[in-house]
C-alpha cells in the first residue's frame, strides 16, 4: 500500500526520498557510502560525507542530522578509522549537520558514508526529472574526478597540485551552490555522481513528460589532467558501464572527441549540481557563485522532446 505522504519514493530515480509530516515540513532522507577514493583517511571521510550530503542539497532541502555508516577491517590500525570519522565529522560541522550516531561492521574493505536527514517545505522540493523546454543547464563542479582518481592511484599524475585540486573539489560541499540557486527559477535539479553527467542527464530527461537535454561538449569544465588521462584510456570501469547503460539514449555529433564523451560518462565522486533554470536567471546565478568563491558553468539547454534523451554537440 502506498502512503500518500511519501511524495518521492521507489517509483522515482530521484536523489532522495521525501515524506511529508505536516503542511509545512517534508523530511528528505538519503544514504550513500563507498570505498576510499583517496589515500588519506581524513580526506576520504570529508569526501564521503560531502557526497552523501549532496543528495539533500540536490532536492532543495537543508541537511540537519546524519548517521555514520562504517565498514572497517579489524586488521587495520584503529587510528585510520578515527581519522575517517574525524573527516566526516568536520565536514558535517561545516554543513551545520549534527551526527547523532551510526553503525559499524567488520568488513574486508573500508567503506564510509552517511545516512542523512534534511528538511524542506513540501512545495519547495526539487525533482530531477522535471526540466522545462527553454531552460538552460548549469553545472557547479568540473568533471573528471573518476579519471583523475584512477590516474592518481596508478601514480600517473605528476603535478601534485592537480591531485590537491581533485581532493578539494570532491570534498567541497554543494551547500553554497544550492543556497544561491534558491532565488532562481529552477525547474529540475540533481547532483552528478556515479552515473556520470550523461547518466544523470538521461534520468533528468524524464519518463512521462519527456524533454531532450542538449550539451555543448566544448563548454564542459574539466579538472586539470583529466582530458589527457581520458585520451590515454585511463578511465575507471564505471565509465564503460555508464556508456553501456545509457549510451543508446544519447546522440553525439561526429566531431565530439572521444575523450570528452568518455568524461561525460565518467563516474563522479561528490560532483556538482546540475540545475535547469530560466535563462534570465543564469547570469545572475553564475555571478553570485563567483562572488562567493565558487564556480558555475552554462553547459547546455533543454529542448522539447525530439526522439532522444540527450544530444551532445
Amino acid at each position: 500500500m502506498t502512503d500518500e505522504r511519501l511524495i518521492v519514493g521507489y517509483d522515482s530515480d530521484d536523489d532522495a526520498s521525501v515524506y511529508v509530516v505536516s503542511p509545512d515540513i517534508a523530511i528528505v532522507q538519503t544514504i550513500d557510502f563507498f570505498p576510499p577514493v583517496v589515500d588519506d583517511p581524513y580526506d576520504f571521510g570529508r569526501i564521503a560525507a560531502a557526497n552523501a550530503l549532496s543528495d539533500v542539497y540536490a532536492m532543495g532541502a537543508v541537511p540537519k542530522t546524519a548517521l555514520n555508516v562504517l565498514c572497517f577491517p579489524s586488521c587495520l590500525d584503529p587510528g585510520i578509522m578515527r581519522r575517517i570519522l574525524e573527516g566526516g565529522a568536520d565536514k558535517c560541522m561545516e554543513a551545520g549537520v549534527v551526527i547523532t550516531g551510526g553503525h559499524s561492521i567488520d568488513d574486508e574493505e573500508p567503506k564510509y558514508g552517511l545516512s542523512v536527514m534534511g528538511l524542506c517545505h513540501p512545495s519547495a522540493i526539487r525533482r530531477n526529472d522535471t526540466p522545462r523546454p527553454g531552460d538552460v543547464l548549469i553545472l557547479t563542479k568540473p568533471l573528471g574526478t573518476g579519471a583523475l582518481s584512477t590516474a592518481a592511484k596508478a601514480g600517473l599524475v605528476e603535478d601534485t597540485s592537480h591531485i590537491k585540486l581533485l581532493t578539494e573539489t570532491m570534498a567541497r560541499l554543494n551547500s553554497v551552490a544550492a543556497e544561491l540557486s534558491m532565488t532562481c527559477d529552477v525547474s529540475a535539479s540533481t547532483d552528478i555522481t556515479g552515473f556520470g553527467l550523461l547518466g544523470h542527464a538521461n534520468e533528468m530527461s524524464g519518463k512521462d513528460q519527456r524533454v531532450t537535454l542538449v550539451f555543448e561538449s566544448r563548454s564542459l569544465p574539466l579538472l586539470p589532467s583529466s582530458e589527457a588521462m581520458a585520451k590515454d584510456g585511463i578511465l575507471p570501469g564505471g565509465c564503460y558501464r555508464n556508456r553501456a547503460y545509457a549510451g543508446s539514449n544519447i546522440a553525439f555529433e561526429d566531431d565530439v572527441p572521444l575523450a570528452l564523451s568518455d568524461l561525460m560518462f565518467d563516474p563522479q565522486t561528490s560532483g556538482g549540481l546540475l540545475l535547469a533554470m530560466k535563462p534570465d536567471d543564469a547570469p545572475r546565478y553564475m555571478a553570485a557563485m563567483q562572488e562567493a568563491g565558487e564556480n558555475a558553468w552554462l553547459i547546455g539547454s533543454v529542448s522539447h522532446w525530439n526522439g532522444i534523451s540527450v544530444r551532445v554537440f
